[in-house]
């Protein structure tokens, strides 16, 4: 029988579910949601979409297989999605003490602990999901046995966007190579590699890994950063955390490109979607509970086909106020919300799920490939 403090979830209504502490002894607060995957808890916690939100797992197992090696440095890590948690804390209803697998490097608790992270199991986190999809997303906080309590916190009230992107530029020439601080001019790429800009609003580290993989060199930029006198073949968009609206330094950015007397090939995934959007002149509206799960099928508009993909957002693009020349591109089965747009004529597009799917599932990835050909 291990040892563990008890610990309870207040949520803002006051609902309160009160389990065990196996991560961090300290309290916490920030925004309560859920997510559906089996699967993939650490780069679950080091995914950036997810800063300020306390992750509710509804697997009923939490950290059977530990925790690898994080490889890489702190701008492109080898098996996490970024430089450090960025979940306020993780619940589960049981977790394993004792875990296996070849890769681990060590469990989940004692990474949890040395990034200061709180754990909570024991919770019934059937109930706890029910009650979120009935009421909303909402904030909570967690008060672990012996420690002070906390404040509310609401992540969506700040620009979580530039909380998470890079601070300065930096270029990655090919997979593996040591990313070069990018000075303000760019050489002739290598061996005739087209140039991409990645717009860092806090993105996951698949993303980078992903067009590496497909033989482009990637100039990766801060959120606000003016990026208009780079010449870049192509924009590329990253996902990020919290409410888009404080991303309008990065709006206008995109609308510059999209206006340019020979405007390149845009793609955006997931923050990118709905700054593509806006950048369009289109809206957004925060989600019920959101979306956060390998699970979520997605259709081609124009098609039969539906994909399984991988998401995590709670905001999403208002299909109705795409102007004229835009149209939606992809299409949510569960609930018929926006899960990406494409314009009628120019290289133009989106996706509001994951393509990279870190992890999994990878049904998607064919975008990537759909945009390097436009280049």
């Amino acid at each position: 029988m291990q040892a563990t403090k008890s610990a309870v979830l207040i949520l803002e209504d006051g609902t309160e579910f009160r389990g065990r502490s196996f991560g961090y002894d300290g309290s916490t607060a920030g925004e309560v949601v859920f997510n559906t995957a089996m699967t993939g808890y650490p780069e679950s916690l080091t995914d950036p979409s997810y800063e300020g939100q306390i992750l509710v797992t509804t697997f009923p197992q939490l950290g059977n297989y530990g925790v690898p090696p994080s490889g890489g440095d702190d701008s492109l890590k080898d098996y996490y999605e970024g430089s450090r948690i960025h979940c306020r804390a993780i619940i589960a209803q049981d977790y394993a003490f004792h875990h296996s697998h070849w890769l681990a490097e060590r469990s989940l608790a004692d990474w949890l602990k040395e990034e200061k992270i709180p754990g909570i199991y024991d919770i019934d986190t059937r109930a706890l999901t029910k009650h979120l999809r009935t009421h909303g997303s909402m904030l909570g906080k967690i008060i672990v046995e012996g420690c002070d309590d906390v404040e509310f916190y609401d992540p969506n009230a700040e620009n979580l966007i530039a909380l998470t992107s890079c601070a300065e530029p930096v270029v990655y020439d090919a997979p593996g190579a040591d990313p070069k601080p990018f000075t303000g001019t760019l050489e002739a790429a290598p061996d005739g590699k087209k140039t991409v800009v990645l717009v860092d609003c806090g993105i996951k580290h698949n993303i980078i890994r992903c067009l590496l993989a497909r033989g482009v060199r990637v100039v990766r930029v801060p959120w606000n950063y003016d990026f208009s006198g780079i010449p870049a073949d192509g924009l590329f968009i990253s996902n990020g955390p919290g409410n888009p609206d404080f991303a309008t330094a990065t709006v206008e950015n995109i609308r510059k490109a999209m206006n340019a007397d020979s405007p390149k090939p845009i793609c955006g995934i997931c923050m990118g979607n709905q700054l593509l959007a806006k950048a369009a002149g289109a809206s957004t509206f925060k989600l019920k509970y959101g979306h956060r799960s390998h699970n979520q099928p997605v259709r081609r508009l124009g098609s039969e086909k539906c994909f399984v993909t991988s998401q995590n957002h709670g905001f999403a693009v208002d299909s109705e106020t795409l102007p004229e020349g835009w149209e939606p591109l992809f299409v949510n089965m569960n609930d018929g919300t926006n899960e990406g747009i494409r314009h009628k004529s120019l290289p133009f597009f989106s996706a509001q799920f994951h393509p990279e799917a870190s992890s999994g599932p990878r049904d998607t990835e064919f975008l990537f490939d759909e945009f390097i050909a436009l280049l």
